[in-house]
This record gives structure tokens, sequence and C-alpha cells, in this order.
């Protein structure tokens, strides 16, 4: 029934909207949550897609609910929680367009998905299974999450994971890297920013450090090291395929540009499947990701303004 579920968190991004007239200030409140902007892209795709999580009963949950069912992603298993509210998390950007996040997540609706809500139909309704570590800060809401993924690979699911690091939310980072290792060995796609491969590795040499990723996890069929605003590299079976960054002149912050990167791999994966890609495809690939990463770049916030195909296509054939 669907190309991609997944699960985690959805919450509310403030992102920085300009100064008052006071000087203070002033934040813009857009959805949020890397796996639903994972979800909204390939929407924007035509894929089908669905989210499992949690939002409070509240006004910023009754808004994130509206924002997926008007981008047109399932809510069938979207949970309202009555006593916990929504997350938020207020979104700094800094001097060279990366960002600085501040979470109000103590607790958190997107910590309270239980193992009781995961549906194992559902499950197994999809093509792929996408999820993050974000899910896994506490111990219910891992509880599910290591459930649905028992679920996803005993039906037989292609497992997509973005370890999506944000030391904030960690009780210390040693748990941090035992749950993005965990996630590392149970997925067969995973996209990884290259300061999550210093943090896993401690190599300052990405490309060293994803060869070492990839020769520990060999679970992972398909590598992808995220490198800013310098490219992207795939580590594939004994291939490695490198493509520079599409630099935007119009860039702004970053918020969504691996999530946006990740969807165009996974709708790739589902048109060429993962057991036969070479340099071409692999090239190819890297490619419209890249170019995909870089639009949302030049757009405030992420999960509803993520770039249509026939933009992604326009900026492909002008460079």
């Amino acid at each position: 029934m669907y190309d991609v579920i997944a699960l985690g968190e959805l919450l509310i991004d403030f992102t920085q909207n300009g100064i008052s007239e006071q000087g203070n200030p002033i934040f813009e409140a857009n959805a949020g949550g890397a796996p639903c902007n994972v979800l909204s892209m390939l929407s924007n795709l035509g894929r089908k897609t669905s989210f499992i999580g949690v939002v409070g009963d509240d006004q910023f949950g009754i808004m994130l609910i509206n924002t997926l069912n008007n981008i047109g992603i399932d809510t069938s298993h979207l949970y309202t929680h009555k006593k916990v509210n929504t997350t938020l998390a207020f979104v700094h950007t800094l001097v060279n367009g990366d960002r600085d996040f501040s979470f109000y997540r103590n607790l958190g609706a997107d910590m309270m998905l239980k193992k009781s809500q995961i549906d194992e139909n559902h499950i197994k309704s999809t093509k792929i299974f996408h999820f993050g570590t974000l899910s896994m800060t506490h111990i219910g809401v891992k509880k599910a999450t290591y459930y649905a993924l028992e679920l996803a690979r005993k039906a037989g699911c292609i497992i997509s994971f973005d370890p999506n690091l944000r030391p904030p939310l960690w009780e210390s980072l040693v748990e941090a890297k035992t749950q993005i290792e965990y996630g590392l060995s149970m997925s067969d796609i995973v996209k990884i920013s290259d300061d999550e491969v210093r943090f896993l590795t401690g190599y300052d040499d990405i490309k060293a450090g994803g060869r070492i990723l990839h020769e520990k996890y060999p679970n992972i069929k398909l590598l992808n090291v995220t490198l800013g605003n310098c490219g992207s590299i795939a580590f594939y079976k004994d291939l490695e395929v490198f493509v520079p960054a599409f630099i935007q002149k119009q860039t702004i912050e970053t918020t969504g540009a691996g999530d946006t990167f990740c969807a165009s791999i996974l709708h790739h994966v589902l048109d060429l499947g993962i057991e036969n890609l070479n340099n071409n495809k692999l090239y190819d690939m890297l490619r419209f990701a890249n170019a995909a990463a870089s639009i949302i770049t030049t757009r405030k916030g992420a999960l509803c303004v993520m770039p249509k195909e026939d933009e992604i296509k326009n900026l492909l054939l002008n460079e």
C-alpha cells in the first residue's frame, strides 16, 4: 500500500524570520521533524507515504495533523496525547547557514509513542521503513522503535536510517553513539552527515571514516555521506562515488537539506532497486539528491516547502 512509512518526531520548528521594531527576533512556527520532512519530499515526488508518531492534543498538534493531511501523508497512525504537549524546537541560524537547536521536549509528545501503538499490518504494508535516533532517546519510544524495526525486518522491508544526531536530547553522548550504532546494524540504506562520521569514527578524513563504517556494517547496502556544501559520497559494494554540491547564491539556511537528500535517494531506490546499482546510477542518484537539497536551502522551514520534481530537473538541466 505504501512506498515509505516513517516513524519518529513530528514537531514545530520555530525559525527566525526577522527582527521586531523593538529589536527582538521574530520566530515563525513551521511544521518540522526529520522523518516527516523525508515523507513530504517523497510525496512531492509522487510516492505514497505514511507516518507513525505522536503530537499533543493542542493547537500545534492540530496544525501538524492538518499539514500532513494537506500534503498527502497518511495520518492513520499519527496519535494525539491528552497530557503532553507537542514538541517544540527553536532553530537559530548561524552566520555560515548552519543551525543551532533549542528543544522544548521534557516531556514532548513525540516521546510518548508506545509499543502497543505499532500496528504489524501497517508495517507490513510498506516497501521502505525509515527512522532516526530521536525516537530512541527515551525508553518507551525506544521500545516502540525497536519493535517496529523488528516487524519491518520480518516483513522484508528495506530499512532506511538517518542518525540525525542532536546532542542536547541525549543523557550522554555514549548512549547516543550506542543507539546510532544499533540503527546502523539494522539498516539497508543509511544517510549520514560528515559530522556524524567524525563522531562515530574519530576521523577527520570523511572518506576514510565512511570506508570504516562501510566495512564495519556489511548489512548496509548503500551508505550515503553528506558533506554540506562540498557534496556527497555513496559507498556501495566496492564502489565509491563522489558528486559535488550545487551552490545556491540564495541560500539562507540548511534546515531540511539532509532530509531532502535522503528522500531523493529513497525515491531512486524505489525505481531502481538496491541490488544492481552501478557507477552511473549512483552518480545520477547523488546528483539529483544534491540538487534537491540545494533548493531547500533557499527557503525558510522544510516540511511545507519541499522542492517539486520539475524544479530539480530544471536545475539539473541548467547546470
